[in-house]
């Protein structure tokens, strides 16, 4: 009777129910008092089957960053992965322009159709300045980019981290795309390649005149990309196409 007289104060007092659970024995108890009372036990049931539908719409609809994580290096010879972002060593990859996309811009130098139309309306305004503008290099295969990174490489006794400051390894080049150039002076050939470019008149025309014809400087001091400073590589942009290859690098580098 005493008993029933305490449960009724307690129960008046939002109490009872409490006082029930902990008279459970011990051994009957599956799950503890705690998430019994505060839902925690459905909450982690919960929060387990969104982890595990998360990885599986990972697996899913993104499986290119899950690749570059797990899968092999995608550069034989260098052991780094790509990031979540697709770069490997501070570069993005890019694909290589067809063959019957590209069109000559200087003896044994191509580039695609639309971006040597740029550029040779470029050299004329150059021209038209005084400016005497060279063409270095243009379009790159895969096969070239793989020699001037390895062998050179090899050459320079540099580490894969230390040449990709200043060679992207195959399959990561602009020059790949058709759509990059390397400019020099030729009235200051000793800047060729080099920093000190940027002290000649032709880097400065560039630099007032480039993006008239969608050219635009790919590696400027400091770059987010940490690749060295290049005055004299150039990129296209004054296409959708071009500007679809580019544009994680441009998202990148804001």
């Amino acid at each position: 009777m005493l008993a029933l007289t305490i449960a009724s104060k307690l129960e008046e007092k939002g109490v009872a129910r409490r006082v029930v659970r902990d008279d459970i024995p011990e051994a009957r108890r599956t799950v503890s008092p705690a998430l019994r009372r505060r839902g925690g036990w459905r909450r982690s049931i919960t929060t387990a089957v969104v982890l595990i539908s998360a990885a599986t719409l990972m697996v899913v609809v993104f499986p290119d960053p899950l690749r570059r994580l797990l899968g092999p290096p995608p550069v034989k010879g260098i052991n780094a992965r790509q990031g979540l972002d697709g770069r490997l060593l501070g570069h993005f990859p890019y694909p290589e322009a067809a063959a019957s996309a590209l069109v000559e811009v200087a003896p044994g130098l191509t580039l695609r159709a639309d971006a040597a139309e740029a550029l040779r309306s470029l050299m004329r305004d150059a021209v038209a300045a005084g400016i005497d503008l060279r063409i270095h290099s243009a379009y790159r295969s895969i096969s070239l980019q793989q020699h001037l990174f390895f062998d050179v490489k090899a050459e320079r006794n540099q580490s894969a981290e230390e040449r990709a400051r200043v060679s992207a390894p195959p399959g990561f080049s602009e020059h790949s795309t058709g759509y990059a150039v390397d400019l020099g002076d030729g009235s200051r050939p000793q800047t060729n390649l080099s920093t000190s470019f940027d002290q000649t008149p032709a880097y400065d025309w560039l630099i007032q005149n480039a993006n008239r014809h969608h050219f635009q400087l790919s590696f400027p001091r400091n770059n987010r990309q940490g690749v060295s400073y290049e005055p004299w590589h150039w990129r296209f942009e004054g296409s959708a196409d071009a500007l679809k290859q580019f544009e994680a690098a441009q998202r990148f580098n804001r």
